[in-house]
């Protein structure tokens, strides 16, 4: 059975390569900076996790999951969203402090209590954020979503992730009325201003930076 520290590192690679190109390695600063450690400890552990057969490693160069290493890491990732979203739906915690709590729990759960909540949320895709739930078998649905710097200007769309799941982001989201199914649309962008105008359910606009915008992502309404 992986560690919990096995688990984290696969997870987090198969996060960062989610952001690469497809094929490209993950470089080691990357990976290091992305768990908060040091690039030696990082390396230590993915040498590790290549004699393992979890990881392909080439120093200087990076490191990538291997097809084994990316089953487990969507095992975890299924823990932890499905712990997400019993944590919100069920017990009635805030979006934006769930995810520490899954953090732990996500290394503690049984199968047997994770098909439980599974079954009691009613099978769902998507966890609190927007995030989509690895399924029991088969593969990572694909999505097609852009963020409000690329989607359509104009045209409905619906809040379908949020991409930045740390408290103050939430909270701010949450502030701004743009939950998880919020129909909006985007008036304009002012690239000089660093600025993205939206509409609420045709209500008065709001602005919001492009840094922001760039972490909420629509679909077609």
């Amino acid at each position: 059975m992986a560690t919990s520290t096995v688990e984290d590192y696969l997870k987090q690679l198969y996060l960062e390569q989610q952001q690469a190109a497809a094929g490209e390695l993950v470089p080691m600063g990357r990976l290091a900076s992305a768990m908060g450690v040091v690039p030696g400890t990082a390396t230590s552990m993915v040498k590790t996790l290549a004699d393992s057969g979890l990881v392909t490693y080439e120093p200087r160069s990076g490191v990538r999951l291997t097809k084994g290493g990316e089953q487990l890491a969507l095992h975890v990732l299924r823990r932890h969203r499905l712990v997400e979203l019993f944590l919100v739906k069920i017990l009635g915690l805030d979006w934006s402090e769930v995810h520490d709590e899954a953090e732990d729990l996500e290394h503690a759960i049984s199968e047997k209590v994770l098909d439980r909540i599974d079954a009691l949320l009613e099978f769902p895709r998507v966890d609190p954020h927007g995030d989509p739930i690895p399924p029991a078998k088969g593969k990572m649905p694909g999505t097609r979503q852009l963020s409000l710097l690329d989607c359509e200007l104009a045209a409905p769309v619906r809040v379908a992730r949020v991409i930045d799941q740390g408290p103050a982001f939430l909270q701010f989201v949450n502030r701004c009325g743009l939950s998880i199914g919020t129909l909006l649309t985007v008036q304009s962008r002012d690239p000089q201003a660093a600025a993205v105008s939206i509409a609420i359910d045709g209500k008065a606009s709001i602005a919001l930076g492009t840094e922001a915008a760039s972490k909420i992502y629509v679909e077609a309404a």
